[in-house]
């Protein structure tokens, strides 16, 4: 990769023209018109504490992006509890309410965390207050010692990075109702799983998942067959999408945002790299972006876009530009 040969992701152009029927469009205006009554539960000062380091998310893009789509989310949710009922009546057992898995997924850099947390505030503002749980997938990655022992320390974030054998219990437990389960906690301070600090799980109504591979259909051999994957176990999809040269520079900006601050931290991983002057720290982050993260994205990532019910196309200034909800 460092030498730049490495095939280009279809864009949102060429996705278009290659699946004409996948998906319906909806730009930024058409979508904003299908919130209807869905109403704005959420403020300024919310959000304050919601955006990421450099995706200033704002109430107009909530009310224009969030607001429809969690109205459609009250649809499908709504609709998935009545198929239960339906199907607990014909097998003759009490009604339950499963939790509802969302995931949501997309490149680094590309705002997918902001859009979670921001999401899952939205969705708890509804009349009826449901409980609504965040996890990252990031809890699922094997501890450094682990990835250095497998020689993986520089493909952390691709597939083979994950427990997703770990993952995948946590999922399918959710689903089967567990009263409390345990998630791994991630620091991105030291850049590893926290030892015996855990996420408690209390069976929320709805959990947004979000991650990197949440749509991979390929488990490097991790399950034996028959296999199974995240995405059977997800109710709802969203994936997270812009033009790769915006995500680029989303990613350097971030990095030297970071440079001058997190990572000033003594005990952060990066902290060396604060000690870097701009230029070299300019140069070192495009070769990390090149040779890890848009590998990742080009082979692992981009190619399960259209396994998603939705795909949000961002614009250079981070806003939503159109909206594809999947057809078929």
């Amino acid at each position: 990769m460092g030498n730049g040969k490495i095939a280009e992701r279809r864009s949102a152009g060429e996705m278009r023209a290659m699946f004409p029927q996948l998906y319906d469009k909806f730009s930024r205006e058409q979508w904003a018109q299908l919130r209807a009554n869905m109403p704005l539960e959420i403020g300024d000062e919310d959000l304050d504490a919601l955006r990421g380091l450099n995706d200033p998310v704002s109430l107009e893009e909530v009310e224009a992006v969030y607001l429809p789509l969690g109205r459609l989310l009250n649809i499908h949710i709504a609709t998935a509890h009545g198929l239960g009922k339906v199907k607990d009546s014909f097998l003759g057992r009490p009604a339950k309410r499963p939790t509802y898995i969302i995931a949501v997924t997309g490149s680094v850099a590309v705002g997918k965390s902001t859009f979670a947390r921001v999401l899952a505030q939205v969705l708890s503002r509804w009349a009826d207050h449901p409980t609504v749980e965040l996890v990252t997938t990031d809890g699922f990655l094997y501890p450094n010692m682990v990835l250095e022992e497998r020689g993986l320390m520089e493909r952390k974030g691709f597939p083979e990075s994950y427990d997703l054998r770990k993952m995948l219990d946590f999922m399918i437990a959710l689903r089967q109702g567990a009263k409390v389960l345990q998630v791994p906690v991630y620091s991105h301070d030291s850049y590893d799983i926290v030892p015996n600090e855990f996420l408690e799980i209390r069976r929320p109504e709805i959990l947004i998942l979000e991650g990197l591979n949440l749509l991979q259909l390929n488990l490097l051999g991790e399950v034996r067959s028959p296999k199974i994957f995240a995405s059977d176990l997800i109710d709802f999809s969203i994936y997270v999408d812009a033009e790769e040269a915006n995500i680029r520079k989303w990613y350097m900006e971030r990095f030297m945002l970071l440079k001058n601050t997190a990572f000033r931290n003594p005990r952060s991983f990066f902290h060396r790299f604060s000690e870097m002057g701009e230029v070299e720290a300019k140069i070192f982050a495009t070769d990390v972006w090149e040779q890890i993260n848009l590998v990742n994205l080009v082979t692992n990532v981009a190619p399960t876009r259209e396994r998603a019910q939705v795909v949000l196309q961002k614009g250079s200034n981070h806003r939503v530009q159109e909206v594809w909800l999947r057809r078929v």
